[in-house]
């Protein structure tokens, strides 16, 4: 009996051991920075970074994260460049899964910026703030002057090549590769 009893306490541990799952570890990949505000991604997951100046210790480091649907990160970058041609006037307000997140605008020495305000978990009294960032900054930030904004225009692109038809079949209304060789006809 006593090794019945034995035998099925070194079961029971043996099981609970097993509920520890060894996860696999997915590292973030860099898409651009500068200063304290980074962009980056993890898989299907993009997570903006930055240096928190709403707190007194400089070392708090906050972030908010979206996933690229519809092509997201390129719809945040357009509206950020937008609001440098044409200053906002009031800070353009986006809802994000856990985050409200403003963009506000601002001229430091004549030239125009831009700030992420930061609404933690939705609550008006958690606020974080980032640095003010001007034009080149942005795109440094988007990856734009390292190339690695390929890694979130993909997608999308992808998505419209299938969901749509070629220019040549919308504009000819043929095949695009009949109508390439109807072009290479009248050409000669």
């Amino acid at each position: 009996m006593r090794k019945i009893i034995l035998l099925i306490t070194c079961m029971f541990g043996i099981s609970v051991f097993s509920q520890i799952k060894v996860l696999k570890n997915e590292s973030l990949v860099e898409i651009g920075k500068d200063n304290s505000v980074g962009l980056y991604k993890k898989e299907d997951k993009f997570t903006i970074n930055y240096q928190d100046l709403n707190t007194s210790n400089l070392n708090t480091i906050r972030s908010f994260s979206f996933q690229n649907l519809d092509g997201d990160v390129s719809g945040l970058y357009k509206l950020i460049m937008d609001g440098f041609v044409t200053t906002p006037d009031e800070n353009i307000i986006l809802e994000l899964p856990n985050d409200i997140i403003e963009l506000h605008y601002e001229k430091n020495y004549g030239q125009p910026t831009v700030q992420f305000i930061q609404y933690i978990n939705k609550n008006r009294k958690y606020v974080g703030k980032s640095q003010f960032l001007n034009k080149k900054q942005v795109e440094k930030v988007f990856g734009k002057t390292n190339g690695k904004s390929a890694m979130y225009e993909k997608p999308a692109t992808i998505n419209q090549i299938n969901g749509s038809k070629s220019s040549n079949q919308a504009s000819n209304g043929a095949p695009s590769s009949n109508s390439g060789s109807k072009n290479k006809k009248s050409r000669k």
